[in-house]
């Protein structure tokens, strides 16, 4: 027979130890291993991944929250915003820098959490493999067009 005791906070009774009769709860793995599994091909690259997604998301807070901060309260607002104002913006090589970090941090970092959903979630090899070309495909295609607008914006257009 176990014995209990009242835990500090006076809640209830907390078991004392686990026993025999009483044993610690086994948690499973989420997907378990077959013969066919690969022993170990990603290296680091997981834990660069989950690095990678801690610092750009700091970076991408203070680069949001300043361009927001400068958009909306110092520059007066989304009524001036068009493309007069873009491409006065744009202009300045630190403004094209700022949005060009921007896109490229967002899309990577977005790309790098739904690569992440894509592995905990599909459970075929094929499933996963098309869902991350399609993945990407698009952010690559994204990252692309949108360095390609914000390098070649011409005010002049007609």
């Amino acid at each position: 027979m176990s014995t209990t005791e009242t835990s500090a906070s006076g809640v209830g009774p907390v078991e004392a130890a686990y026993t025999v009769d009483n044993p610690a709860p086994v948690i499973q793995a989420p997907r378990q291993r077959t013969k066919k599994t690969p022993k170990s091909t990603r290296g680091n690259f997981e834990m660069y991944g989950w690095l990678f997604m801690r610092l750009s998301g700091v970076v991408l807070v203070v680069l949001v929250i300043g361009h927001l901060l400068i958009q909306l309260v110092l520059d007066g607002g989304v009524s001036k915003v068009g493309f007069a104002f873009v491409a006065g913006r744009w202009a300045s090589p630190w403004w094209q820098v700022w949005d060009l970090l921007m896109l490229w941090l967002a899309m990577l970092h977005g790309c790098n959490g739904l690569r992440t959903v894509i592995n905990d979630y599909a459970e075929r090899a094929g499933t996963r493999l098309w869902l991350k070309a399609l993945l990407y495909t698009a952010t690559v295609w994204t990252i692309l067009l949108g360095t390609l607008v914000i390098f070649t914006f011409d005010p002049n257009i007609r």
